[in-house]
């Protein structure tokens, strides 16, 4: 029997509560000097009230909320992230760590436990560092946590081919395969929740999702700024979309994400 993590049941309920298969990518941030400390304080306070901004106005019409470094930086991990992850909450939405953890088993351990001890519901990890003194740690602490491990197996941006389309050879059976068809058979060896593929790619949406097991979710980035199509990723396979600048550079970011639940909504 699949056991389904709280982060994949609450992703669900949240989805079809607001009717949506969008995940904000929340990736705003600000430069905080080190010769101009005395700023730093007004300069935090005014990054997180924009992140409180963006929330109020589309909290109730995404599925979940992705952060990663550019606003985890500069809130600080015990500073403002848990009262913006406090706020996430008050929609039941899921909030997902985007740090792609990718080092040494030990140090896995102790990332995974930081975010998740301040409340993250999933992670997004790198399938490259391996499993024995890599990632078995992340999913091990996961688990008990009882959250979501999320796989990154083929990127947004136009170099993504260079590492994860690269053609590997089994030394033992000279099989061929890309980079990235061996991340998703890892991702159902190793029972991951999600895998990230870029929505600029859809015809590599549509192999992975031919290989990974009905159970584990597609989320894709890259659409809009990056040139992916939201509705072209769930045709091609894709269970949720990741949007960033698109919304919060909106001059109206409600309507924006109205807008793109209903393209999305309309894909049969």
């Amino acid at each position: 029997m699949i056991m389904v993590s709280r982060f994949i049941s609450k992703l669900k309920k949240s989805s079809t509560t607001n009717n949506s298969k969008l995940i904000l990518a929340l990736d705003i941030s600000c430069e905080l000097k080190k010769n101009k400390k005395s700023e730093w304080v007004n300069a935090k306070k005014q990054l997180y009230l924009r992140a409180e901004t963006i929330l109020n106005k589309i909290g109730d019409k995404v599925a979940a909320v992705k952060i990663n470094n550019q606003l985890i930086l500069p809130l600080g991990l015990y500073e403002y992230i848990p009262d913006l992850i406090n706020l996430v909450s008050t929609w039941n939405l899921p909030v997902i760590a985007d740090i792609k953890i990718n080092d040494v088993g030990h140090t896995n351990e102790w990332i995974a436990k930081h975010f998740l001890n301040i409340g993250f519901d999933a992670l997004i990890a790198n399938p490259f560092v391996g499993w024995a003194g890599g990632l078995d740690k992340v999913f091990e602490t996961a688990r008990k946590y009882n959250s979501g491990v999320i796989l990154l197996v083929y990127m947004s941006h136009p170099g993504a081919s260079e590492g994860f389309n690269q053609i590997v050879i089994n030394s033992q059976t000279n099989v061929q395969k890309p980079q990235f068809l061996l991340f998703a058979e890892k991702a159902n060896k190793w029972g991951a929740d999600g895998v990230i593929v870029g929505a600029t790619s859809p015809q590599i949406i549509k192999t992975v999702r031919n290989v990974l097991n009905k159970n584990i979710l597609i989320l894709s980035p890259g659409v809009g700024v990056q040139g992916g199509e939201g509705a072209e990723a769930i045709r091609s396979g894709a269970s949720y979309i990741i949007v960033g600048r698109s919304v919060f550079d909106s001059s109206d970011p409600s309507l924006t994400v109205n807008q793109i639940n209903e393209s999305l909504n309309q894909v049969q």
